[in-house]
């Protein structure tokens, strides 16, 4: 069963048999992560204000596999949500779908500055 930091949405488990075991790794990792993830989130909206489907695709898909590696699952499913949206160019929803996805982040973010 995977262990969960908190109880809330970091996978501890998994963020950690994504990097070997290598705690330092994986804190390396988060700080990376922590530094990136706003602008990921600003080319998000950049993509919902131009509707460009493929931006928001290729955006969100990479965004997915970074929270991946911590096993944060609402993020991934948001992501992942963002993903399909832009690859069939539904744009109705993104903006729900995005502000879902920033709350998700917005959680995992103490939970990865504590590593």
């Amino acid at each position: 069963m995977a262990e969960q930091l908190n109880g809330t949405t970091l996978e501890l488990e998994v963020a950690l048999s994504r990097v070997g075991g290598d705690a330092e790794l994986l804190k390396e990792i988060a700080s990376l992560f922590l530094e990136e993830y706003p602008k990921v989130l600003m080319d998000l909206r950049d993509a919902l204000t131009r509707e460009d489907g493929r931006l928001l695709e290729r955006t969100a898909h990479g965004l997915k596999g970074s929270v991946s590696n911590f096993g944060a699952r609402a993020a991934v499913e948001a992501a992942f949500r963002l993903e399909n949206m832009g690859r069939a160019r539904q744009f109705n929803e993104v903006d729900r779908a995005l502000n879902t996805l920033e709350h998700a982040l917005a959680a995992l973010r103490p939970e990865l500055e504590s590593l």
